[in-house]
């Protein structure tokens, strides 16, 4: 992303301005994605216009709970996250890598990148949480000795409009995890909603060169200092409503030094080993090679799909499984993400959209099962040094 030559201050659009803002993303070749209700929750689809939006919906969560709720107001942006994680866009559920074709001689194959085009597409609603998932995900996938092309792809030409949280679903902790609720960078445009009695507005702020172009092409004017208090005050409410907490001081080591707790093995007599949440996690990138072929033999394809640790076939080698128990995939699962991504990547795995936990059946609950853990720990070092003080 190109930012912008100078730092603009933010700007108001009206709500009925906004399908200006769909019309001149449509009009640079976009596909528009957004949030929508689809069977009982929030979906991204292909939007026609913002009436296609959540208008008037917000969410009820808490571990294992989900639920759509009508709210008083006509909010097009009123509720936390959905199912879904903007990641399904860059690093899509299947897709080729390569295709292989056998040459005239019949003795060897020409093989070929993917020729799939990849889609442009400007996306709606993106959270503070997401981007930084998404920024976590480029790490991943673009920074390592090895660029994954479809990623980079799909990434480059991704037009972003974010949206600042104006409320704090039951389980977030993005706060905790210095995530959110406010984005400051990784969008080509940002929204904060305004939904007042008398009006409903959007503060817009611009973060990159072509998020400018795409706003002059919206009606808009200058945002006063007593509109731009209001967005801040919204945020630092959301800020302090969050419906989780995860305190991460130390987290790495203490995991690390967790590995026999039996605190595993609670959590496992739980555990459905069913992959929710690395399904719905916004940063999870495990996935399974498929080399797919023709019956004659002349063409073989190469596919992608996601695929997840929690599942007995994924550490399969020679003779087995490495991690044939529920208890090792969850903590293979939960100590990659918060201590082994520290290590490989430089930052935690985790945002603190609280996904996981929403869409557990089991309604297990990742800040606690972590305090659980801290505790475990705390008492075998007050245990250990009880023991040194009864020997001395």
């Amino acid at each position: 992303m190109t930012p912008p030559s100078s730092p603009s201050p933010p700007v108001l659009v009206t709500r009925g301005d906004l399908p200006a803002l769909f019309n001149a993303l449509r009009a640079k070749g976009y596909q528009v994605l957004g949030p929508t209700v689809r069977d009982g929750a929030i979906a991204y689809e292909t939007l026609a216009s913002p009436d296609d939006l959540p208008v008037g919906w917000g969410d009820a969560q808490d571990a294992g709970t989900y639920r759509l709720v009508r709210r008083k107001d006509a909010s097009l942006f009123g509720y936390a996250v959905g199912p879904q994680s903007w990641k399904q866009v860059v690093f899509p559920p299947r897709c080729r890598l390569w295709q292989a074709t056998r040459k005239p001689s019949g003795t060897s194959f020409q093989i070929e990148p993917s020729d799939d085009a990849p889609p442009r597409y400007a996306v709606i609603g993106m959270r503070s949480c997401e981007l930084h998932a998404l920024a976590i995900q480029g790490r991943v996938f673009l920074e390592g000795p090895f660029r994954d092309p479809v990623y980079e792809a799909r990434r480059r030409d991704l037009f972003i409009v974010s949206v600042q949280c104006g409320q704090a679903g039951g389980t977030c902790f993005c706060v905790s995890m210095k995530t959110g609720p406010s984005a400051s960078s990784g969008f080509d445009l940002a929204l904060t909603e305004l939904c007042e009695p008398d009006r409903h507005v959007f503060l817009v702020e611009v973060g990159t060169a072509r998020g400018g172009e795409i706003l002059q092409a919206v009606p808009h004017r200058p945002a006063t200092e007593q509109e731009r208090e209001g967005a801040r005050k919204l945020l630092e409410r959301t800020a302090r409503s969050m419906g989780r907490v995860m305190d991460t001081d130390g987290l790495k080591e203490a995991l690390e030094g967790a590995a026999d707790d039996p605190h595993w093995e609670a959590v496992a007599q739980r555990c459905l080993s069913c992959a929710n949440c690395t399904m719905v996690c916004p940063t999870c990138f495990c996935s399974a090679m498929e080399d797919v072929t023709d019956l004659a033999g002349r063409q073989a394809q190469r596919m992608r799909a996601w695929d997840s640790c929690f599942t007995l076939s994924f550490s399969y080698l020679h003779g087995g499984s490495v991690r044939s128990s529920v208890t090792s995939r969850y903590r293979q699962w939960l100590t990659h993400k918060l201590a082994g991504w520290i290590e490989q990547f430089g930052t935690s795995g985790c945002v603190g959209c609280g996904r996981c936990i929403t869409w557990c059946p089991a309604a297990i609950d990742l800040t606690a099962e972590v305090r659980a853990l801290r505790a475990g720990a705390s008492r075998q070092v007050a245990s250990s040094n009880g023991g040194e003080e009864a020997a001395a």
